[in-house]
């Protein structure tokens, strides 16, 4: 199968918890809309398009409509979970999930490996509360002090350097069940980290979704 490209940010949803509000700011971010199998029944009940529906198809209540409305990705294997279905199948500057956190704890963290698994993807997925992406080695962004910066590592890793935060990571090994770096808070309007390889997830307040989204050295683009 050749995979859905397109040249501007795509919001991905999933089948978890999701609000309008959460919906419209993805999008106004990220404008193409592509539901990862049962994402489609929210954006249903909101009456909304899709430019793909992509999964297992196990989930989707009224897959006529959608078959009709939308190209219709259908992808049987059983060893990756829909979001990674439509990372793989889908090529684009920037994803932005939304409905992959909430309700269901276990799809939290398929999410969380998602995010490391596909790590040559810049995805943001969007929670109640928070923006969560995968940090990439060397971090900069522009943000406020006294702004939430949390730390969590997938994988193990280490810190190489760091400024503008409370709590420096420079020469720190994180791991799970051993070091996490949760609640650290930024001093500076500008701070940045560095890190041994790909594996830490960085969590900020949702207000920074585009500082978020931003790629390493680029400017960030409205948030809408």
């Amino acid at each position: 199968m050749s995979a859905l490209r397109f040249a501007a940010g795509v919001t991905l949803v999933g089948g978890g918890a999701l609000d309008r509000e959460t919906f419209e700011q993805a999008r106004g971010l990220a404008p193409h809309v592509v539901a990862a199998d049962g994402g489609a029944n929210a954006l249903s009940l909101w009456d909304e398009g899709a430019e793909a529906v992509i999964g297992d198809m196990d989930s989707v209540a009224d897959l006529p409509r959608w078959r009709a409305a939308s190209r219709v990705v259908h992808i049987a294997e059983q060893d990756t979970t829909d979001l990674e279905k439509c990372l793989y199948s889908v090529e684009a500057p920037l994803f932005v999930g939304v409905g992959f956190t909430g309700r269901r704890f276990d799809h939290t963290l398929a999410a969380l490996h998602a995010l490391l698994r596909w790590r040559d993807r810049r995805v943001v997925l969007i929670g109640a509360e928070d923006v969560i992406f995968l940090c990439p080695p060397r971090w900069r962004a522009r943000l406020a002090p006294g702004a939430r910066v949390s730390f969590f590592p997938l994988a193990p890793v280490s810190g190489r350097s760091s400024a503008g935060l409370r709590w420096p990571v420079d020469g720190l090994d994180f791991a799970a069940g051993a070091r996490i770096g949760t609640s650290n808070e930024a001093v500076e309007a500008e701070v940045s980290a560095s890190f041994s390889d790909w594996g830490m997830a960085c969590m900020l307040e949702r207000r920074w979704l585009a500082e978020a989204a931003a790629a390493p050295g680029e400017a960030p683009a409205s948030a809408g």
